[in-house]
């Protein structure tokens, strides 16, 4: 039977999980190599309702440039980290992985231990589901990448976890949505173009929204937060919908779900 860690390390984790990411950027940083978190992590570093969000992360993910490819990877060996081969291989270069011992194992001894701490880096695209190119767009926040991309990310995942929905809904309760003038807005214009040139990422996204309202009953909300997240689910859809399309792009939509229009994701070690 499964033995859940208490709060207190958990949260002990998560911090330093954090701090571990933010010494990996800020060294990175002084060589002149562009690092930024994303994922979980980065849903974490920019929400504020902490007793909502918090969960259970298993590695750090991070972005980059494929051109510091060489570079990241010895700044991790230099930090401790030995990279795992395989992944760079399996992805073509588009993803690396390193992973040093675990320093949480005898604190986390009873509740499923993991033995290495994990950290993936995605080189110029994030890659999952749906490739969405972030080369351009790294400096503009600090330590993550913007919370418009942020959630991008989270949107076009074809099947939706449990993290993946939290995720979503703590930025969605803690962010507002505005223009790319404010780095702690989500910037509802730039996810509308990105969907309006690609109907697979577009169809994606539009069903997660849709599944999103309809499972937003079954988390520990008030009402009027439940009220306040519809609404800004309700108002993505309404820009994505808008926003103007091409002629291949409708021709695309027409064809549908009769062709494959994401990538099957596979799990990594």
């Amino acid at each position: 039977m499964e033995t859940v860690a208490p709060l207190e390390l958990i949260l002990s984790t998560r911090e330093d999980m954090i701090a571990e990411a933010k010494r990996i950027i800020d060294a990175a940083r002084e060589q002149g190599i562009v690092l930024r978190l994303i994922g979980g992590l980065a849903v974490r570093f920019h929400c504020k309702t902490l007793d909502f969000c918090e969960r259970d992360h298993g590695d750090i993910d991070m972005v980059g440039h494929r051109r510091d490819t060489e570079r990241i990877a010895r700044l991790l060996a230099v930090l401790g980290y030995g990279e795992v081969v395989h992944v760079r291989q399996a992805t073509e270069g588009r993803q690396l992985q390193f992973s040093r011992e675990c320093r949480h194992k005898e604190e986390w001894a009873h509740y499923q231990p993991h033995d290495n701490d994990h950290v993936d880096i995605f080189l110029d695209n994030f890659k999952m589901d749906h490739a969405i190119d972030l080369t351009d767009r790294f400096g503009l926040d600090h330590y993550t990448i913007t919370v418009t991309d942020v959630l991008l990310t989270k949107l076009q995942i074809a099947k939706l976890t449990e993290k993946d929905e939290r995720d979503i809904f703590t930025l969605l309760q803690d962010l507002e949505l505005g223009s790319g003038d404010d780095p702690e807005a989500i910037d509802v214009q730039h996810i509308a173009q990105l969907c309006a040139r690609d109907w697979g990422l577009f169809h994606d996204v539009r069903l997660n929204l849709a599944h999103l309202s309809a499972r937003l009953e079954a988390y520990s909300l008030e009402l009027d937060e439940r009220g306040r997240i519809r609404a800004k689910l309700k108002r993505l859809e309404e820009a994505i919908d808008g926003h103007p399309k091409s002629g291949g792009w409708r021709l695309r939509g027409k064809i549908g779900e009769r062709l494959p229009w994401h990538e099957t994701v596979e799990e990594q070690d």
